[in-house]
């Protein structure tokens, strides 16, 4: 049993696939049915898995769903050829490029030739505008957009509290910022973004009320980092050796969940808190995807 204080990331995600069900029944109402394409490039095991997760969450939800598998010498033409093929392909409602790519790749430019009403991944330069200038008709990032609806369907009150993120990444730390800003519900925050720069890092994570740690540091934030009663949400994947696992190693969050826990408000576990938000706001982007793509 888990203690009272930790967020159940698992329990949050079943009520967005609830909801997302609801959504994509009343598609196929219509003759609408949700169609989501995943891209991989190379055979990066931890990129196998995630997509893997992701394909089996799509056909519980009733989401036709395939994966475009390319070799790892695939040239960035050819892939961007694929692309603007499945822009073009009315069938499908939302386009993911799994992260990380080839070295001779660019994700930049990969991420700008999806189409924006396609881009369920949220990386798309005109998501990424529409995000930072408040507009809710762009779609946003999966795993920020999970975390605030931990803290929404949590309790936790963002309203002027003070935000400090641990991490100012492109896919985590920059646009969960941007969230935690706006003048919106589960927002109104006054955020810091501390990095590998940042001077005296502890006593800006002791001022936070809540602390979000994506950072890819593995069990950096422990509890004399952090005052009692701060809400601490654990973004990092981490492989760190151990021998007593069967493959030599395991993964760990960002947090020392078991030194940090004890004090604070409101935790995320690792795994089991993050992770389970990202696909379900991925669903829930591809099923809006297909309501805009149909008019509904």
């Amino acid at each position: 049993m888990q203690p009272a204080n930790v967020i159940d990331g698992r329990a949050i995600a079943e009520q967005i696939h609830s909801e997302t069900s609801q959504k994509i029944a009343a598609l196929k109402s219509h003759g609408i049915i949700p169609g989501l394409v995943f891209i991989r490039v190379g055979d990066d095991a931890a990129s196998v898995v995630y997509v893997g997760m992701k394909e089996k969450m799509s056909v519980r939800l009733g989401i036709t769903s395939q994966t475009r598998v390319l070799p790892e010498q695939t040239t960035q033409e050819e892939l961007l050829e694929l692309i603007y093929k499945l822009n073009a392909d009315a069938s499908v409602h939302g386009i993911l490029v799994q992260a990380p790519l080839p070295d001779h790749i660019s994700q930049e430019i990969v991420y700008s030739s999806v189409k924006p009403e396609k881009d369920v991944d949220g990386f798309n330069p005109v998501n990424v505008g529409k995000l930072l200038l408040g507009d809710p008709t762009g779609f946003r990032p999966c795993t920020p957009a999970g975390i605030q609806e931990l803290l929404i369907r949590s309790g936790v009150n963002t309203e002027g509290a003070e935000a400090v993120i641990l991490g100012r990444g492109e896919i985590v730390g920059k646009p969960m910022a941007a969230i935690l800003c706006q003048k919106a519900k589960g927002a109104n925050a006054t955020v810091t973004i501390c990095h590998s720069r940042t001077r005296n890092i502890k006593e800006h994570c002791r001022r936070a009320d809540i602390l979000i740690a994506a950072m890819g540091n593995p069990k950096f934030v422990k509890a004399d980092m952090i005052k009692p009663g701060t809400v601490v949400i654990d973004v990092g994947v981490n492989r760190v050796p151990d021998s007593s696992a069967k493959s030599g190693s395991r993964i760990v969050g960002d947090v020392d969940f078991d030194d940090v826990q004890p004090i604070a408000g409101k935790i995320t576990p690792n795994p089991g808190g993050v992770g389970p938000m990202t696909i379900a706001m991925l669903m829930s982007n591809t099923a809006r995807a297909a309501e805009i793509a149909s008019g509904i």
